[in-house]
This record gives structure tokens, C-alpha cells and sequence, in this order.
């Protein structure tokens, strides 16, 4: 959740040309001292501000024109400035996806296309999931999906999606837990996860980007998390996030360009709020043929 990235990821309507591969590393902060008990807004004194770092490995590469293939492995570094807890880190989930634009329609001018998304994670090191809010991420083999339109005219653009993502259960290191019963097994059930995205804004070809981005996710089930209590895997999350994404071309560099964004969580449910910022490098190349382009 703390990293925001933009252009030709999978929350976009861009692509990468056939045999070419865009890959970078994507730093972010973000940061919360307030957060949602349930619906109940609060502050707790025994944690003070959660602060997260994180670096993503991303890459991007063009099988064709209208399917690529996409990987994304962040670092994490999450500490609390307040109690006794111990800070985490480490990477967390490797993520694959196939990219597919299935159809486009030029109506005058306006160009319609639609996409869709398979892929999934997994964990790729033996984090501890069982230890929020600091835990690097919830250890799920999850399988999700994604249905995307996009519309641009001229230079001005609209992108909204919508995705389901199945999670797998959990091994927790204990042999007991209590949700909103007590269950004797070391097996958690993870709810599914409905997310949607949507954003606006003005692009030159996939180099030069401003756009603005409302994001969502909604999971279809879970509890709250009780008074005075740490979250658990299988909460009720939810969240909604508002923010601002540009990617630019270094000039004279021949394929490098810097991204930045910043987001904010507006409203959630057993989640902290968020204020977070990303920056960082990525670079496209024509990977080697055997004709001459």
C-alpha cells in the first residue's frame, strides 16, 4: 500500500512497443499517527507515527504491442516512533502480470481502449505477517484480475479500472487466535480484496505524464479490529486515497526518465491514514534484434 506508482504499470492504459523493456527502482515515505478502530478515528500513543520506507524493483517488457509482461518486488522498512515494538524490513511480495489490450476504437479522435489484467504474488523471504501494523505485508499467495478502459483525446486522458484479488490462507507461528471467536488452528482465511482506480489527466505519447488519481480498495469481509487492540491479518480494510503522479524525460539521457507522486488517505476502516511521496528512476531500451531499427 505504500508505494503509488505510474506509466505503463498495470493501473494504466500504456504499453510498452514490442521488444522493449522499462525498468527502475521507485523509492517512497509515508507515514500515519492517526488511524480507524473499525470506524472509530483515533490516535494511540503507544505506537506514535508509523513510518514506512520502501525501494520497488520494477520492470515492464513488450512481448507485442498489445501484451506485455510486468514484475514488481518492493523493499520494506516499517518502525513505530513510540512503545516496544521492533521496526521490520525486508522484501516482501514478488508480483507477475500479463497486460492484454483487447480492444480500441477511434471515435473522431477520441481513442477507446479496454484491457485486461491476470497475474498474482507471492512472498519471496520468511517475513513475519502475524505482527501488525509493523509487518512488511500480510505473506498471502494472492491471483487477481483487472478490467481497465482508458480515453484519450488529444493530450487530455481518463483511465478507470476495477480488480478482484483472491488471497490464500495464512500460517500464522502460533496455534490459537481470536477474531471475533476463538479458533484453535494456525490458519488464517484471508477475505478477497475489490479494488478500483481512477484517473485524469494530461500525457504526451508515455513520457510525459500529470495526472490526478483516486484510489480504492473494499475487502469483501473481515472484522474489526477490537478495542485497544493490534490488526490482524484478516480485517476488514478499507480505504480510499486520493493523489498526484508525473513522470518526466531527463533530456539528452536517451530513455531515462524521473517519476514522483504524492498521495493521501481521505477515508478507511482499519487502516492508518496515510500521507505518503514516491520518486525515482526508470529506463526504456530496445532490447537486441536481429533487424535494424
Amino acid at each position: 500500500m505504500s508505494i503509488n506508482a505510474n506509466a505503463q504499470t498495470d493501473i494504466d492504459g500504456l504499453f510498452m512497443a514490442k521488444r522493449n523493456f522499462c525498468g527502475g527502482v521507485i523509492g517512497g515515505y509515508s507515514a500515519w499517527d492517526h488511524y480507524w478502530e473499525g470506524t472509530t478515528y483515533r490516535i494511540n500513543q503507544n505506537i506514535g507515527t508509523v513510518s514506512s520506507q520502501s525501494a520497488m524493483i520494477m520492470g515492464n517488457y513488450g512481448v507485442t504491442d498489445k501484451l506485455n509482461v510486468l514484475f514488481m518486488l518492493p523493499w520494506i522498512k516499517n518502525e513505530a516512533s513510540a512503545g516496544t515494538l521492533i521496526g521490520q524490513q525486508g522484501f516482501q511480495d514478488l508480483t507477475l502480470l500479463l497486460k492484454n489490450e483487447f480492444w480500441i476504437k477511434d471515435f473522431n479522435g477520441l481513442v477507446v481502449s479496454a484491457v485486461g489484467v491476470l497475474g498474482g504474488s507471492l512472498p519471496v523471504q520468511d517475513y513475519t505477517a502475524d505482527y501488525l501494523p509493523l509487518a512488511i505485508g500480510m505473506k498471502s499467495k494472492t491471483a487477481m484480475g483487472r478490467l481497465l478502459v482508458d480515453a484519450q483525446k488529444g493530450y487530455w486522458f481518463a483511465t478507470a479500472s476495477a480488480s478482484g484479488m483472491i488471497r490464500g490462507n495464512v500460517t500464522l507461528d502460533r496455534t490459537a487466535y481470536y477474531t471475533t471467536e476463538m479458533i484453535y488452528s494456525n490458519k488464517v482465511v484471508m477475505p478477497s480484496v475489490f479494488g478500483y482506480n481512477v484517473r485524469l489527466g494530461w500525457r504526451e505519447g508515455a513520457d510525459k505524464i500529470f495526472e490526478l488519481v483516486l484510489d480504492g480498495m473494499n475487502t469483501l469481509g473481515g472484522f474489526d479490529i477490537r478495542r485497544n487492540d493490534m490488526p490482524f491479518l484478516s480485517n476488514n480494510m478499507d480505504m480510499l486515497r486520493v493523489g498526484v503522479n508525473t513522470k518526466y524525460p531527463i533530456p539528452k539521457t536517451n530513455g531515462l526518465s524521473i517519476m514522483a507522486g504524492a498521495n493521501t488517505v481521505i477515508g478507511g476502516r482499519n487502516m492508518g491514514q496515510s500521507t505518503g511521496y514516491t520518486a525515482g528512476l526508470v529506463y526504456q531500451f530496445l532490447v537486441k534484434s536481429n533487424k535494424k531499427e
